[in-house]
């Protein structure tokens, strides 16, 4: 039975919100937001569609859902939590990133300056987000340098006797042991917020006049240290390739389809520093042009992070597409968030490096995907197996002495390692350091599921180990019915050298020692080593929470008050067992006789 459009049609409202396509078996085909749903819609069944995609699409069509919406913010950001979820087959997808990292500045007495990932509070300054943690460390290596502010954490600052190493070669002022005062460290701090938010020349202008103030004073010392900062700051602005002088917050999104590939470069600028750029690859690009991937993009990043004060666009999406967007950011803003395209020369020459570096990732992406596709067929030639490999999972296990096993499975599939399907398993009732029974149960949980007809199989199963590994995984694969799935051990050479593994089959086959050479065997260890990588990353989370949780809790008068209290002041477990039983003392809650029997019990 094919779609009702007219009569659909005829039920639709003239109100903002999103619309979802769905097909005859309930998949979902698009999602979409319209500033009016009843016109947005019926574009769709148009005689003359944009594209054969498109067309395609709508051939598909079996029913709409749609949710009217008060707003064009609202349906935006409707429209990007559904298609974060749902995924629709005929939609560009970005991944997601949340982690946007920023430069804090934290309140108090003495600010801290710190890297910072998540999603801002009103407990600190927030200054971002930038495009990558190298452009926030290098900014915060800046700072240091021209304005000394702490960076360590508040357990290390309020317990410090004596100034640190970064004193010592002057990144940071000492304001622990007051060796700057509260008023000065806030002027400094001051300077810093200014200098993030791009007011380069008032702090040259300030830091200028305070140089020749200390000079008057014949306070030669403390205008030697404006003078370095003026130097700095001088220094900070000729590196800078291309900057406005305006210090004004713009992105520069640009869009270049080339060699097979669609790429959205994204840079940023902000206080008219350029701080670099990231590349997006879409999923579902399928036969779009640049200019639907620039405005998928603006649709779905804006709608879950901060829109500077302009958006450089290259190539622009359609004039209707463009004044829709703008008009959904200025609500999502409270400001108008122009999508221009570039006009002057530092705007063109902005435009001109994001383009180039699209062009290097699309370069560098195909490049890598050429060598993992003959990586993965070289290991296919040398396993003689009679199906391509496109999904390997690699099983380790990790533990000290039998404490707190853990077994990793990490995934590659797509010619990259797939960290959202890796899993972690706590391993439970088995002897310590028996690590064939460790592995065994880690792959008979991780497959239960498989066995049962849910989830996705690996085309080859590796297992970090010998003969004994193997067998025991093995074992765990005949009691699920799953001994089709190929499967290899990867023992470890003499002194465990890479490039000296020892390939390990389940069956009667002869052990396989690859050349060091050998594509196939690069392939090997690199899954091999993140499998390794995730397992003792999760090994050493688990020892340290049982340790410290234990340790603590076993303390002879210590509540979760006085546990709290003690971590609070000694900045964990390790301060806590350095401690003297004086120290413990002065700790509130700690009497001096309770301090003598921790310090007992812990020693």
């Amino acid at each position: 039975m094919s779609f009702d459009a007219k009569a659909f049609l005829a039920t639709l409202t003239d109100l903002p919100g999103v619309y979802r396509m769905l097909s005859a078996d309930g998949a979902v085909l698009y999602v979409g937001k319209a500033k009016n749903l009843k016109k947005r819609v019926a574009s769709y069944f148009r005689e003359n569609l944009s594209s054969p995609r498109i067309a395609h699409m709508v051939s598909q069509i079996a029913h709409i859902e749609t949710t009217s919406t008060r707003t064009e913010a609202e349906a935006l950001i409707l429209e990007n939590n559904l298609i974060k979820s749902l995924a629709p087959r005929y939609n560009i997808l970005f991944r997601d990133d949340k982690s946007y990292p920023y430069i804090i500045l934290s309140k108090g007495q003495f600010p801290r300056l710190a890297f910072f990932r998540g999603n801002p509070d009103r407990k600190a300054d927030y200054f971002g987000p930038y495009p990558s943690s190298w452009a926030v460390r290098d900014s915060i290596h800046l700072l240091q340098k021209m304005f000394r502010l702490r960076t360590c954490e508040e357990s290390v600052f309020t317990n410090r006797s004596r100034p640190c190493l970064l004193y010592q070669i002057k990144r940071c002022s000492a304001p622990c042991v007051g060796l700057i005062s509260r008023d000065d460290y806030a002027a400094d701090v001051q300077m810093a917020a200014m200098f993030l938010l791009g007011k380069q020349q008032e702090v040259t202008r300030r830091l200028t006049k305070a140089m020749e103030e200390a000079s008057s004073r014949l306070a030669f010392e403390q205008a030697a240290i404006f003078r370095d900062q003026i130097q700095s700051l001088h220094q900070v602005q000729e590196k800078q390739f291309v900057s406005s002088a305006k210090g004004e917050d713009v992105d520069v999104l640009v869009a270049l389809k080339e060699a097979g590939q669609l790429c959205v470069n994204l840079a940023m600028i902000r206080g008219g520093r350029h701080l670099g750029d990231r590349p997006f690859f879409p999923i579902n690009a399928g036969e779009s042009e640049a200019a639907d991937a620039t405005a998928a993009f603006i649709r779905q990043h804006y709608a879950a992070h901060p829109a500077p004060a302009r958006i450089l666009v290259h190539p622009s999406p359609a004039e209707d597409e463009r004044s829709e967007c703008e008009a959904a950011l200025a609500e999502l803003a409270c400001r108008a968030v122009p999508l221009q395209e570039a006009r002057t020369l530092t705007q063109k020459a902005w435009v001109d490096m994001a383009l180039q570096n699209a062009r290097l990732a699309i370069l560098a992406r195909n490049q890598a995907s050429a060598q993992q596709e003959m990586r993965l067929a070289a290991l296919q030639e040398a396993l003689q197996l009679a199906d391509p490999i496109t999904r390997i999972e690699c099983f380790d296990i990790s533990h000290t002495m039998g404490e707190a096993a853990v077994a990793s499975c990490v995934v590659y599939e797509g010619n990259r390692m797939k960290k959202s399907d890796y899993r972690r398993f706590n391993i439970r009732d088995i002897q310590p350091g028996d690590d064939y029974a460790a592995m065994r149960q880690a792959v008979s949980r991780r497959y239960d599921s498989i066995a049962s007809g849910e989830g996705r199989a690996p085309d080859l199963i590796l297992i970090d180990g010998g003969k004994g590994q193997v067998a025991s995984a093995f074992a765990a694969l005949a009691d699920l019915g799953l001994t089709h799935l190929p499967m290899i051990g990867v023992a470890k050479g003499e002194e465990r050298k890479p490039g000296l593994e020892t390939l390990i089959f389940p069956d009667d086959r002869e052990p396989l020692n690859l050349p060091s050479s050998h594509p196939a065997l690069h392939l090997i260890q690199e899954v091999r080593d993140e499998a390794h990588r995730f397992a003792i990353t999760g090994h050493r989370a688990q020892r340290s929470k049982a340790r410290k949780t234990s340790t603590l809790e076993s303390l002879p008068g210590v509540g979760p008050a006085r546990r709290k209290a003690l971590v609070a002041r000694f900045g964990g477990l390790p301060g806590v067992l350095t401690a003297t039983a004086e120290q413990l003392a002065e700790v509130p809650g700690i009497s001096r006789e309770l301090a003598e029997n921790i310090y007992s019990a812990l020693h």
